[in-house]
Formats: structure tokens, C-alpha cells, sequence
């Protein structure tokens, strides 16, 4: 595949000049419904508060400033973030370039996974959005690729200092001071790189998931070693095909995953008609009684905190892989404090309806189910002490249009139906991806 990198940059500076130019003045239409919920975002920080900026906005995306974002990066690491010829050292031979980082992060269920489990390696198959990849025969469950965990969504991931349910990624954030707990030869050993979250998830989840650039065919694609090149020229030529890097690369490109197309943007920017009347109800629920917004602020409408909502673990579902009694109670699985016990971090609110697994456990099929067990308060797993669950996890006396609205709003304003265009159209090695096991090629249509 040959690269366009002068096209690429060039798109990037129009597409960041168009943004900057578009006029944040009320748009035709307004409704006395637009004017209360402006009202009512301009008491929460304001309209700007809640706006993504332009994907191709580099300077304007939050980011390391240990890995400032360029063109070059995000090119690179769309790819790799994608490449399934970068999983060199499988459990299994059979697993040899199969699955990517996107087996689990597709853009198909809004850059999580289609199914309540997320499988990478030792899967089989992808169906239409994911759901459809079981066990592949010739793996048992013991050598399967799974997390204990419904897998948290890259999409607006930007807007994460730190990364996993429980936080544990990430060296800045509310991870300063969690040093002693970056324990040598665990993943948690990357913090000691510095990095913020995004960062280190990727470069420690390539080594957790058995992928690597080194002895893959990165080191000897002319695309690749030129990409590789132009992301990192200051980096010598023997240091720069490595995992960090690799990793530096697609933390960059996950940076640039926003939601900027779901039609609460496009409202945010002056459409005042991108939402009906009961999605802007349904914002002004979010904003107004149901108190979300307590919790889920900024643009991703999520937050840096944790909360015990006595939501149900993965492990009480049906064929699920490998549980066991860790991992499931939350902040304190990384701190090992009691009081973080069963705390999970507040996820982001975007493109919820792209995968039918919601909670940390995926224990809720629908965004009204989740909508329902907030606004009852009655928890659903008798494991979480009533002393942990969060002060806020109160009923919400909502009525059934709120809920309804509430719903809509969620559901259809925070969804963008457009995120394939994060998505390449090939790869160098040529390979299918996100998956790239015999199954996957026939599901994807590849070969």
C-alpha cells in the first residue's frame, strides 16, 4: 500500500482551518427548548465545556506532552492499531498474525467489543459487529486471549488521564503516588516509563497480548519502516521499530478517536436542529434532575472518579473465559485499599448502542436498562457492602417520558454513526483485519 503523507498533512491543516472557522452563534431554528438547555450548559461550564475538537485538530486534542501528536504518528498508528501482522508470539502457533488490537476495539461496536467478552487471540470469526467471534477450534479456554472485564471503549479516550476500569495505566492523573504499586514484571511496570494512560495502555497491551513490531514484518515493509521513520525522526534508526514506539504511535492515533459527528456536536456548534425535541428533553434531564452530569463532564461525558454502583460482574454471565475473584472489585484490584473496593472509573457516554454490553460486567443489554437501574437505585450484585455503594447512586424519580427522553438523548445525540472513518482501507502486510483467522476472512469478506 502506498502512503499519500503530503495528501494526509495537507487534509489535516484544511480540515483544522475549517474547524477553527465555524461560527459558534445560534443557529436558525432555536426553540425556547434550545435556549433552556443552552441556559442550562452555561450553569455546567458552558457550551465550549462540552465540544470535541476536529479529529485532525492535533494542537487542540488533549495529549502527552511527552508524545505530542503529529500527522505522522496518527497515520502510523491507525495502521498498527489495526495490524494483525504485528501478533508474532501467540500462545498458539495457529494464532500467528490473527488479531490486532481492534479484535477487541473495532470501530463496528464504537471502538469496544461486539460481545460481553472481548476475545483476541485463540477467537474465531467476527460476524457483523463483533458478536459472532467464539472460540476457535484447537484453543481451549485456558490459552483464549480474554479479559475478565467488559472491554472499556477507546472512542474519546483522550479524555482519560488514566486507563482500565481500575485506573492502574497511567503515571500522571490520579496515579501520582501509586509508585510502589507499578510492580516489576506486571504490565503496571510501564508507568515507570512516564507516560499518561493512553500511552502506556498501548505500549503495555502490545507485550500483555503478544504482539510486537520486532521480528514482525515492520522491520522490513518499506511502508512501515518510512511511517516508522517519519513519526519519530529524531529517534535513531535501531531504536525506533520498537514496542514503545509502536505503542507512542497508536496511543496517538486512539487520541484522535472523538465522536464529533454525533448530533449533540453538531448542536454544540450551531445545528439546532441535529437533535429532535425529545433528545434536547432528554439533555436537559441529563443536565437538570437526573443529575448525570455530576459525574459524566467534558466533552466525553465521563470523569477521572470512581464509584461503587453495585453493578453485576462479568463473571455471572453465561460462557464466559477464565474468571476468577480478581479483577472484579474495581480501583482496589490496582490500590488494594478497602475503601476503593468495587469502585469502577466513570466511562464516557458516546456510541453506547454500538454494542449490546453495558456496565463493567455487561450486565445491562440496553442504554434504557441502565437508564432504569440509576433512576431505581436498587442494586443488582449482593457482593457490593451497601457501606461501598456511592452517595450519589440515589433514586432518581424520574417519570417514564424523562426516562424515555433521557434514553433518546443518550442513546441517539451521543452516537455518531460515522467512526469507519477512523478506519484504513488496507494494510501494508495486506492482511484482514481486525481479525485475520480463516473464519474472520470468510465473515469479513477478505481473500
Amino acid at each position: 500500500m502506498k502512503i499519500n503523507r503530503l495528501a494526509f498533512v495537507t487534509a489535516i491543516v484544511s480540515a483544522a482551518f475549517f474547524y477553527s472557522c465555524v461560527n459558534d452563534d445560534d443557529g436558525p431554528g432555536q426553540t425556547d427548548l434550545d435556549q433552556q438547555l443552552q441556559d442550562v450548559l452555561n450553569t455546567s461550564g458552558g457550551v465550549n465545556s462540552f465540544k470535541f475538537p476536529s479529529s485532525t485538530d492535533l494542537a487542540n486534542i488533549p495529549q502527552d506532552p511527552l508524545n505530542p501528536l503529529t500527522p505522522e504518528k496518527v497515520a502510523l498508528g491507525q495502521l498498527l492499531f489495526h495490524e494483525t501482522g504485528i501478533a508474532v508470539s501467540p500462545k498458539e502457533q495457529m494464532g500467528t498474525g490473527t488479531y490486532s488490537c481492534a479484535s477487541c476495539h473495532h470501530a463496528e461496536a464504537g471502538f469496544q467489543a461486539g460481545r460481553a467478552q472481548g476475545i483476541g487471540e485463540g477467537g474465531s470469526g467476527f460476524g457483523t459487529k463483533g458478536q459472532g467471534r467464539t472460540l476457535r477450534v484447537g484453543y481451549d479456554a485456558d490459552s483464549l486471549d480474554v479479559q475478565p472485564i467488559r472491554t472499556p471503549s477507546a472512542l474519546n479516550i483522550a479524555y482519560q488521564k488514566n486507563i482500565l476500569w481500575n485506573g492502574q495505566f497511567g503515571a500522571t492523573g490520579v496515579n501520582v503516588g501509586t509508585e510502589a504499586l507499578w510492580t516489576p514484571g506486571t504490565p503496571k511496570e510501564v508507568n515507570t516509563l512516564g507516560f499518561e494512560g493512553t500511552e502506556i495502555q498501548a505500549i503495555a497491551g502490545l507485550g500483555v497480548h503478544r504482539m510486537d513490531v520486532v521480528g514482525s514484518l515492520c522491520e522490513s515493509n518499506a511502508d512501515y519502516k518510512q511511517m516508522f521513520e517519519d513519526a519519530f525522526p529524531n529517534i535513531s534508526e535501531s531504536e525506533r521499530i520498537t514496542k514503545q514506539y509502536a505503542g507512542l504511535a497508536i496511543g496517538a492515533y486512539e487520541r484522535t478517536l472523538l465522536a464529533t459527528e454525533a448530533p449533540f456536536q453538531k448542536w454544540l456548534n450551531g445545528d439546532k436542529t441535529a437533535m429532535s425535541d425529545s433528545e434536547k428533553r432528554g439533555a436537559l434531564v441529563f443536565f437538570g434532575k437526573g443529575n448525570c452530569n455530576s459525574c459524566h463532564s467534558g466533552p466525553a461525558l465521563n470523569s477521572m472518579n470512581f464509584y461503587a454502583l453495585g453493578m453485576s460482574d462479568l463473571r455471572t454471565l453465561p460462557n464466559v473465559f477464565q474468571m476468577a475473584d480478581a479483577d472484579h472489585k474495581g480501583r482496589a484490584d490496582f490500590t488494594g485499599a478497602s475503601e476503593d473496593e468495587y469502585k469502577f472509573k466513570v466511562p464516557q457516554l458516546y456510541n453506547l448502542k454500538d454494542s449490546p454490553f453495558l456496565g463493567h460486567g455487561s450486565s445491562f443489554n440496553s442504554v434504557r436498562e441502565v437508564v432504569e437501574y440509576k433512576n431505581s437505585a436498587v442494586p443488582e450484585n449482593a457482593v457490593v457492602p451497601t457501606s461501598q455503594l456511592a452517595t450519589e447512586f440515589t433514586a432518581l424519580n424520574l417519570t417514564d417520558e424523562e426516562i424515555a427522553d433521557l434514553t433518546n438523548f443518550i442513546e441517539t445525540a451521543l452516537y455518531d454513526a460515522n467512526l469507519t472513518r477512523y478506519v484504513p482501507s488496507s494494510l501494508p502486510s495486506g492482511n484482514c483485519f481486525p481479525n485475520n483467522d480463516p473464519q474472520s476472512q470468510i465473515d469479513l469478506g477478505c481473500n
